[in-house]
């Protein structure tokens, strides 16, 4: 009488076991495409918000957007796009981790990286990504090699443990990579108080594509 219970609860048990496991697994995966991006596997915008909430502070803010990624693009299709950014995403992700920090991807060519405040004298680190990402990389269209050699404008500021990471760091960091890249891009700027936006350089959105995803449920 009492084992009849015990033997049908373990065998209803048994029965649900794979389909808790089968759910566990798309909650799972659910949970980290909120915070990652499918493409490169990186933090995306709200992994990276959050990466910052956790981190200890005053914490480097790096803005790190592509200066000829569209050409390749446009040239070589969207698919080959999409392999340069991987590869991209691979080597910036690599260096920040070196560095001890962590990297997302924003949207489109457009990618972050906050870094531990260990000096004031960023030029070497920001020097070490401009490097990095300017290295030729090797690609395939069809069954066709070819080398592609993109450089990167860089915005450098500090977030300060009262800053919120949208409305100060980002936004300062965004101002100072457009300077970067005002200047002539493959190159980066530190933020500097007062500092504005160039002369006739407003915000690119994401690609439409970017836009597609996040309506399916993809942040990208």
């Amino acid at each position: 009488m009492i084992a009849s219970p015990a033997l049908a609860f373990l065998l209803g048990w048994l029965t649900a076991r794979p389909l808790i496991r089968r759910l566990r697994a798309e909650l799972a995966d659910a949970a980290w495409l909120l915070s990652h991006d499918p493409l490169t596997g990186m933090l995306n915008r709200v992994g990276f918000h959050a990466a910052l909430a956790s981190s200890p502070q005053p914490v480097v803010v790096m803005l790190i957007d592509l200066d000829n990624f569209k050409p390749v693009n446009d040239t070589h299709g969207h698919d080959t796009g999409d392999d340069l950014l991987v590869e991209t995403g691979d080597r910036i992700t690599d260096t920040a981790t070196m560095l001890g920090g962590t990297a997302a991807r924003l949207s489109g060519d457009e990618f972050a990286v906050l870094l531990p405040v260990r000096d004031q004298n960023h030029s070497r680190t920001a020097d070490l990504f401009l490097t990095t990402i300017a290295q030729p990389v090797q690609l395939t269209t069809g069954h066709t090699p070819f080398t592609v050699t993109v450089t990167a404008s860089i915005g450098v500021t500090i977030a300060e443990t009262a800053d919120p990471l949208h409305d100060v760091a980002l936004r300062r960091a965004d101002i100072a990579m457009y300077h970067a890249k005002h200047a002539g891009g493959n190159r980066y700027t530190v933020y500097e108080p007062g500092m504005t936006m160039p002369a006739n350089q407003q915000r690119r959105g994401p690609r439409l594509r970017d836009l597609r995803q996040q309506g399916r449920g993809v942040t990208a």
